[in-house]
């Protein structure tokens, strides 16, 4: 275990499952439909080329990135797109590809900005949620755990971008992000 982190939350088996059960379920939803995923960078890339390729449907992926957070352990309310979509969302299915939804400030404001082009649909797919900490009322159709208001790292997520590359999901120990 990284000396960083105070224990194990999931490990790469339930990752795994979970990713195929989501992937099932997903292609079961969306067949026969036009779906677009569109995963929220940098957290949820790890998450999503899981997701995809537990995906039986034809599906394209695109990429967003957006800030809240800067180096910081919490949101600071203030979202940026600092990467759009490559192409039209008109009259397509878009599902949002998250890593954690924390406060749901950033969803959003993105779902705002999403459904404002138009698709036939915006879903969103997360592999954490963690309601304990939610400020905005956000629907989340998919997914994976549920957690309590740990400070997780791993399989994608970070902090002050370091972590991201640990197979597993941990909580990390308060003394590395408290002391910042």
């Amino acid at each position: 275990m990284h000396p960083d982190v105070e224990k194990l939350l999931f490990s790469r088996a339930d990752i795994d499952n979970k990713v195929h059960e989501l992937g099932s379920i997903i292609s079961r939803d969306y067949a026969g439909q036009d779906l677009l995923m569109v995963g929220i960078l940098k957290g949820a890339a790890v998450f999503m080329a899981d997701l995809i390729r537990a995906i039986s449907i034809d599906v394209s992926i695109d990429f967003m990135a957006l800030s809240s957070y800067g180096a910081s352990s919490k949101s600071t309310g203030v979202v940026r797109i600092l990467k759009d979509l490559d192409k039209s969302i008109q009259n397509r299915h878009v599902l949002i590809v998250e890593d954690i939804v924390d406060t749901g400030l950033t969803l959003t404001y993105l779902l705002k900005i999403l459904k404002a082009r138009n698709p036939a649909g915006v879903r969103i797919c997360t592999m954490l949620d963690k309601p304990s900490r939610r400020k905005a009322d956000v629907p989340v159709d998919y997914n994976g755990f549920t957690i309590p208001d740990h400070f997780v790292v791993g399989y994608g997520l970070d902090y002050n971008e370091k972590y991201r590359n640990l197979p597993e999901i941990y909580v990390l120990k308060e003394e590395i992000y408290r002391s910042k």
